[in-house]
C-alpha cells in the first residue's frame, strides 16, 4: 500500500477517535448538567425529594412544592446554566481569535463595558425600566466597547496582542467608571446594583429566561457554525489566508459572536468572572483543541461551574445568598495566575 493511503487511513481513524470521544464527553456532561440540576432543585431551606421534583417536571403539579420549584428554583437553575453556557462559548471564541489561551471577555473589556451600561441604565432611570431592556443595553455596552478596542487595535490588520494589551486598559476604565455611577447615582439603590455587579442570578424568574434565549438561539448555533474558521486560524495568518481563509472578515465575525453572547450574560448575572478562561481549559483537556467539539463541550462546563457556583452559595453560608460570581472569581483568579507562571 502507498505511503500516502496509509497516511490518509491514520488520519482517518485519528479523527474517527477524536469525534467519538467528543460524543461521549458531551452525552457525559448532558448527563452531569441534568444530575446537578435535579439536586440543586432539590437542596435548599426546604428539602424536595428528586422524585417529587420528577413529577413536577413531568407535568403533575398537584404537589404542594410545585410552585417552588417551577417559579423559584427552577428558573434559577435554567438562567445559571444558560448564562454560564454562554459566558464559556464566548471565552473560546475569544481565545480562538486571539490565539491566547489566557483571554477571555472580562480580561479585555467587553464584560466592563456591559457592566457600565447597565449600571448607567439602573441609576439614572432609577429601576423603573423593564427587565427585556436590561440585555439588550448591556449587548449595547459590549458592542461599544468591543468596537472601540478593535479600532484601536488596527494596525495594516488587526493585531490581536494590541486587542488584548488595549482592552485591559479599557477594562480598568470601565471598572473604574462603573465606580462612578454606583457613587453617584441614588443611595437607595447602591446595594442593589453593587449585589448585581458581584454576579448572582438570585431572584432570577422567567422573564430574565425569556429575554436571554433569543440571543442565545441566534448567537450559539452561529458560533458552532463557524468554529471550523478557528481551527483554520490557529494556523496561523499565513498559512490560513493560503488556505483560502478571509481572515478579518472572519475574526471580526467571531469576535461579533462572542462580545454578543458575553453581553447578554452580563445582562442578566452580572459581572461573573473567569467562566470564560475556565470553561475552555477544562474542555482544552477533555476533547482536544478541535474548536467544533471544544465549544459546545465548554458551553456545557461552563453552565455546570456556574450552576455548583450558584449551589455553593446557596448552602455553605446559609441563610446567607452569597453571589455565585464570588466563588468563580475565588477560583479563577488563583486558576488565571497558575496558568500565567505555567505558560512564563
Amino acid at each position: 500500500m502507498p505511503k500516502q493511503d496509509i497516511y490518509t487511513n491514520e488520519i482517518t481513524v485519528l479523527l474517527s477517535r477524536k469525534r467519538r470521544k467528543g460524543l461521549i464527553v458531551l452525552v457525559a456532561m448532558l448527563v452531569a448538567t441534568v444530575l446537578i440540576a435535579l439536586v440543586s432543585i432539590s437542596l435548599g431551606s426546604l428539602r424536595i425529594p428528586i422524585g417529587q421534583i420528577v413529577s413536577v417536571l413531568f407535568g403533575d403539579t398537584s404537589g404542594s412544592n410545585a410552585l417552588i420549584i417551577l417559579q423559584f428554583r427552577l428558573p434559577r437553575v435554567v438562567a445559571a446554566v444558560l448564562v454560564g453556557a454562554a459566558l464559556a462559548i464566548a471565552g473560546s471564541l475569544m481565545q480562538g481569535v486571539i490565539r491566547n489561551s489566557l483571554a477571555s471577555p472580562d480580561l479585555i473589556g467587553v464584560t466592563g463595558g456591559a457592566s457600565v451600561a447597565v449600571v448607567a441604565f439602573m441609576t439614572l432611570t432609577a429601576n423603573q425600566y423593564s427587565i427585556h431592556w436590561v440585555p439588550v443595553i448591556a449587548v449595547a455596552g459590549a458592542f461599544a466597547t468591543a468596537a472601540l478596542n478593535y479600532v484601536l487595535a488596527w494596525k495594516h490588520g488587526l493585531s490581536t496582542f494590541r486587542l488584548v494589551l488595549i482592552g485591559i486598559g479599557i477594562s480598568t476604565a470601565m471598572g473604574a467608571l462603573t465606580t462612578f455611577l454606583l457613587i453617584s447615582g441614588p443611595s437607595y439603590l447602591a446595594s442593589q446594583v453593587l449585589g448585581w455587579m458581584t454576579g448572582t442570578i438570585y431572584g432570577t424568574n422567567w422573564k430574565h429566561i425569556a429575554a436571554l434565549v433569543p440571543y442565545l438561539a441566534v448567537f450559539v448555533p452561529l458560533a458552532c457554525l463557524f468554529a471550523y474558521k478557528l481551527n483554520i486560524q490557529a494556523l496561523g495568518d499565513v498559512l490560513a489566508t493560503g488556505l483560502g481563509s478571509r481572515m478579518q472578515r472572519d475574526r471580526f465575525l467571531l469576535l461579533l459572536f462572542s462580545v454578543a453572547l458575553a453581553g447578554v450574560a452580563v445582562g442578566i448575572a452580572g459581572t461573573i468572572t473567569f467562566i470564560g478562561l475556565l470553561a475552555p481549559h477544562m474542555a482544552r483537556r477533555l476533547v482536544g483543541s478541535d474548536y467544533r467539539i471544544l465549544m459546545p463541550v465548554s458551553g456545557f462546563i461552563g453552565g455546570l461551574i456556574l450552576l455548583l457556583a450558584d449551589l455553593a452559595g446557596r448552602m455553605l453560608f446559609q441563610p446567607l445568598d452569597v453571589p455565585a460570581g464570588v466563588f468563580t472569581a475565588g477560583i479563577g483568579a488563583p486558576f488565571f495566575l497558575y496558568l500565567l507562571f505555567r505558560r512564563s
